[in-house]
């Protein structure tokens, strides 16, 4: 089997598009539903799009980590610190206006780097056994929730308020560090949702090790789907005791999002690496191909429309929305379209580097 699928560059490209047009629109006030997270326990389509690119890294892993080993890890923590920093600059973008004691230390690719470095040394650790990697990945979604039960609130330890994971970032971060989209500071990206954040790249990981030990064919990607149909099932049974919960990311979120993903990744899989049905496959791989860039690049491009002051004091980016999308379109496809839009500019230069054969790693 050639070691780059078709299939996981689409899949990663279609998540990186979907987590811009979540991240952009026009107003948050007109947003339709399933764009939007789940207030707190559920999950929603959106709440699928950062799982997908944690479950994504692990797939990569499969391939990329087959001869790793412990003189990997310096490589391996270099990398992982990059895209923390990375992610750091993002929060502190465009720098004028934050000081460093007001600034986030959690986000998107601060999860990403620590989720990564803790799946590397996992499989490095271990040598690339497939026992001790699924030994870790539960003991670690064990460990995250005895530590939320046992060490939360005694009335709801699941709550937005009474959650360990909580606790623990208010005990090393201010208040001001933190995520305050909730109301109050608490950071779905904080440091205790790692472990189990780890246990789904090291699932990831466990299923394109599945994939790649033996000649891809329908009946083999039949069994994965049947695979992610009992992670599915399995989530929905541990929500009856173990909510499904994306800020505090929970095992149930873990196993029920990775089971969602596998059942997309097989039919994906089934349609453009067994069948060879990939013309529709274009769009996704421009963007599959720099994931990273794409992401940084949408960030930016969003702050910087809502830095620049425009037409009496409003942000660029609010201008635009009312004066271009709202007053063509109404308020919730006008929204819808300004992030399509933003998203276009994305993929555009995506496709410049794509058409140049420049990919940014780190």
């Amino acid at each position: 089997m050639q070691n780059r699928i078709v299939s996981i560059d689409v899949l990663r490209g279609l998540t990186i598009l979907l987590m811009i047009v979540v991240n952009t629109p026009g107003s948050w006030s007109y947003v339709y539903p399933p764009l939007l997270h789940a207030k707190w326990h559920g999950c929603t389509p959106t709440d699928l799009v950062f799982p997908s690119f944690l479950f994504i890294i692990g797939l990569t892993m499969a391939i990329s980590f087959k001869h790793v080993s412990g003189k990997s890890l310096p490589r391996i923590f270099k990398r992982g610190l990059l895209i923390f920093l990375v992610g750091l600059l993002l929060n502190w973008f465009p720098f004028y206006n934050t000081h460093l004691s007001d600034l986030r230390i959690f986000g998107v690719l601060q999860r990403i780097a620590l989720a990564f470095l803790g799946a590397a040394v996992v499989i490095t650790v271990s040598r690339n056994q497939k026992t001790i990697i699924v030994v870790s990945a539960v003991a670690l979604l064990l460990l995250h929730w005895l530590c939320l039960t046992l060490f939360g609130s005694t009335s709801d330890p699941f709550s937005l308020a009474g959650n360990f994971s909580r606790i623990v970032d208010l005990a090393i971060l201010s208040e001001n560090q933190l995520y305050g989209g909730f109301g109050i500071p608490f950071d779905p990206e904080g440091l205790l949702g790692t472990l189990s954040s780890i246990a789904q790249v090291l699932f990831g990981y466990l299923t394109a090790r599945f994939i790649l030990q033996s000649p891809l064919t329908s009946k083999r990607v039949m069994v994965l789907a049947l695979a992610g149909i009992a992670c599915i099932t399995g989530g929905l049974l541990l929500d009856l005791v173990y909510p499904i919960n994306k800020p505090l990311w929970t095992g149930s979120y873990v196993f029920y999002t990775s089971g969602i993903i596998i059942c997309i990744w097989a039919a994906m899989m089934w349609l453009i690496d067994v069948r060879k049905i990939s013309a529709w496959t274009y769009p996704f791989q421009v963007v599959g191909t720099n994931p990273l860039i794409s992401y940084v690049f949408s960030i930016v491009l969003a702050k910087l429309l809502y830095h620049i002051s425009f037409a009496g004091g409003n942000s660029l980016y609010s201008w635009l929305y009312a004066n271009v999308f709202q007053s063509v379109l109404g308020n919730y496809l006008g929204s819808l379209a300004f992030a399509l839009t933003v998203t276009g500019i994305v993929w555009l230069v995506a496709w410049w580097l794509y058409r140049r054969k420049i990919v940014v790693k780190l």
